[in-house]
């Protein structure tokens, strides 16, 4: 469990009501980016607030209602998830620097010069994200940011991503996980099947294959089917 005096608000608001809760920073980005974190570490406090600061807490039915559950974790995740985590300006600059990295990375390992069929040097790839005023978002994972990037710095650089197109089949006691991990990349089918299992049809950069399958066969255990589909 995090210490108080380290602790951030999250708090989320519906219908005119406030709801918060004293989390980790570091989790609650986690979190935020669909990864898994453990809630034992992420809550300072298990209690839910209409008011932090002061101490009053939110009221056993009115979480109820709004949430339609009383389980902490879960109405901690909805929190995190769709509301806002109170960041101070060192903490978000410090996230914002660790994002921005983390995409010039990204697409250094990924991206090519289609002129010569060689990779961009991550110094490359950061003076063209400064050219082109790219604003990265620390909330959001450096997947979800990276089509919009490119695009972006293919007017300063000559730049390719070359993408693979699969498919998925992920078993029903997974499916959720797995979703959330596939769906940071472009969807061009999902279809949940009878048994509760779901087929997925994505295309993502050629070089977050490996790392994605190993996400992959970490959640499921290695219960899931892919297959590579041929353009």
């Amino acid at each position: 469990m995090v210490k108080m005096d380290e602790a951030v608000i999250a708090k989320f608001e519906k219908e005119g009501h406030k709801f918060e809760i004293l989390v980790d920073p570091n989790l609650a980005m986690d979190l935020k980016q669909k990864k898994e974190v453990s809630f034992e570490d992420l809550l300072a406090d298990e209690k839910v607030f209409k008011d932090s600061k002061k101490g009053d807490e939110q009221s056993p039915e009115l979480i109820q209602t709004i949430f339609g559950t009383s389980d902490l974790k879960l109405i901690s995740k909805k929190i995190i998830e769709d509301g806002e985590v109170q960041l101070t300006t060192e903490q978000r600059r410090y996230f914002f620097e660790k994002k921005r990295l983390e995409i010039i990375s990204l697409i250094s390992r990924n991206a090519i010069n289609p002129q010569n069929n060689t990779p961009h040097p991550p110094a490359r790839i950061e003076s063209a994200m400064e050219q082109a005023k790219i604003h990265v978002d620390p909330f959001k994972s450096p997947e979800e940011q990276l089509k919009k990037i490119v695009d972006a710095i293919k007017r300063i650089i000559p730049i390719s991503m070359e993408k693979i197109n699969f498919a998925v089949k992920i078993p029903a006691q997974y499916s959720g996980k797995c979703s959330s991990i596939i769906h940071k990349f472009e969807i061009k089918k999902e279809q949940w099947l009878n048994d509760g299992s779901v087929a997925i049809e994505f295309e993502l950069p050629s070089g977050l294959k490996q790392d994605l399958l190993n996400e992959l066969s970490a959640v499921t255990h290695g219960e899931i089917i892919v297959k590579i589909i041929e353009k």
